[in-house]
C-alpha cells in the first residue's frame, strides 16, 4: 500500500475533499432527470482505464481524500474494479454510485472491500412509478433487491430520492428505504440539467451552491467541472499538460469557482428538503465537506454527521427524511437545508 507520506504535498489552495469521477456515459437505464443524458447506446467517453488511474493518483497527490465513481453507470465501465483497487491502494475512500440494476459476483466482492461505500437512487415504492422514471421495466425490482443485498452484506449504502413527476410517492420511498435499513437518505428535486432541462440551457439555479467548494468532477472526456451537475462550467481538462494539478492552479478554474453563487443564508425553508445536488455526496453540513467531519474539525456538534460523502449515519435523521415529525429526532423547524442550500442542518433551531 502506498504510504501517504510518500506523496508530494499540494500547492493548490482550497483542495477539494472529494472528486466525482464520471467514468462513462453508458447506462442500462434512461432516467428522465439524468444530468448527462446517459443511456444504453451512449458511448463510454474518451478517458481510458490508465487515464482514470492517473487521475486517482493525482487526487491522492493533491490530498483529495475521497473519490466517487459515477456515470452513467460506473459498473458498466470496463476496469471499474481496478479503479477501486487503485484508489484503495492510495488510501483513498471510495464511493460507487450505481443504479444497482446489475452487479456481478465479482462486483459484489469489490463493493464489500473495507473503505468502499455504495450509493444509489430510488424513486418510488410503486414499481411502475419507479420504472417510469428510469424508462426501464423491471428496474425497480432489481434495484430494490440489490439494496437489500447490500444491507445484508454489510456494505455501507446511502440512497437519494429525486422528485421527477407530479404525484410521485417519494415520501413513501424514503420510509421504505428506512424500513429496509438504509440510514443515510437524501431527498432532492430534479435539477434542470441534461435530460431534465427540457431543451433549455442550464443556469446557476440548478446548483446547490457547493460546487467547486469541497468537491470537483471529472467528466468522461477529461473535462474538469465543479460538479457533475455543473458540467457546462468547464475549468480545464486533465489530459492537458500538467493534468489535474494544473487545472486547479489555473485562472480558468478560479473563474469557474468564483462564478458559482455560494449557499444562501435565508431561513424558514421547510424541513423536508436537503442540501444536496443529487447524486453528489455533499450532505447538508455547511462547515465541511469531507469523509470524516470530526477529524477534519468541520461540523459543529449540533450539526449532522452526514458530511460529504455522508457515510456515517446522520445525527439528525429528519435531515434525510421527507417526514421528519414521524421519524422523530429534530424539531420541525430544524434540519432545513433546502436546495439550493440556505441554512445549516440541525444546528440550533432556526
Amino acid at each position: 500500500m502506498t504510504a501517504l507520506m510518500e506523496l508530494p504535498q499540494s500547492r493548490v489552495l482550497n483542495v477539494p475533499h472529494s472528486a466525482e469521477l464520471e467514468l462513462t456515459n453508458t447506462c442500462q437505464l434512461r432516467c428522465d432527470h439524468c444530468f448527462n443524458n446517459s443511456g444504453p447506446e451512449v458511448p463510454h467517453g474518451t478517458m481510458t482505464l490508465d487515464d482514470w488511474k492517473t487521475v486517482i493518483t493525482e487526487c491522492a497527490e493533491l490530498g483529495i481524500r475521497a473519490v466517487q465513481l459515477i456515470g452513467g453507470e460506473p459498473t458498466a465501465f470496463p476496469g471499474w474494479r481496478d479503479l477501486v483497487d487503485h484508489a484503495l491502494s492510495l488510501e483513498r475512500e471510495v464511493e460507487v454510485f450505481s443504479n444497482l440494476f446489475h452487479i456481478t459476483g465479482k462486483g459484489w466482492e469489490t463493493l464489500s472491500r473495507p473503505g468502499v461505500r455504495l450509493a444509489t437512487s430510488y424513486y418510488s415504492v410503486n414499481a411502475g412509478e419507479h420504472d417510469r422514471v428510469t424508462n426501464k421495466p423491471g428496474s425497480h425490482a432489481k434495484t430494490r433487491a440489490n439494496i437489500v443485498k447490500a444491507i445484508e452484506s454489510g456494505i455501507p449504502i446511502r440512497a437519494g430520492v429525486v422528485r421527477c413527476h407530479d404525484g410521485q410517492l417519494e415520501e413513501l420511498a424514503v420510509h421504505e428505504l428506512r424500513a429496509l435499513g438504509v440510514q443515510a437518505i437524501t431527498l432532492d428535486d430534479a435539477r434542470g440539467v441534461g435530460r431534465a432541462s427540457n431543451g433549455q440551457p442550464p443556469t446557476m439555479n440548478a446548483l446547490c451552491g457547493n460546487c467547486a467548494r469541497g468537491r470537483l468532477a471529472i467528466l468522461p472526456d477529461g473535462t474538469v467541472a465543479p460538479c457533475v451537475i455543473g458540467r457546462w462550467l468547464e475549468g480545464g481538462n486533465v489530459k492537458d499538460p500538467g493534468g489535474l494539478r494544473a487545472v486547479l492552479e489555473s485562472p480558468q478554474w478560479a473563474k469557474v469557482a468564483a462564478s458559482i453563487p455560494p449557499k444562501a443564508t435565508m431561513k424558514g425553508c421547510p424541513p423536508n428538503d436537503s442540501n444536496d445536488c443529487s447524486p453528489a455526496n455533499t450532505e447538508a453540513c455547511g462547515p465541511a465537506y469531507g469523509f470524516a467531519p470530526v477529524s477534519l474539525g468541520g461540523c459543529p456538534p449540533n450539526d449532522s454527521d452526514g458530511c460529504s460523502p455522508g457515510y456515517s449515519p446522520p445525527k439528525c435523521v429528519p435531515q434525510f427524511s421527507a417526514v421528519p415529525v414521524l421519524l422523530g429526532g429534530c424539531p420541525p423547524n430544524d434540519s432545513n437545508d433546502c436546495s439550493p442550500a440556505n441554512t445549516e442542518a440541525c444546528a440550533p433551531k432556526y
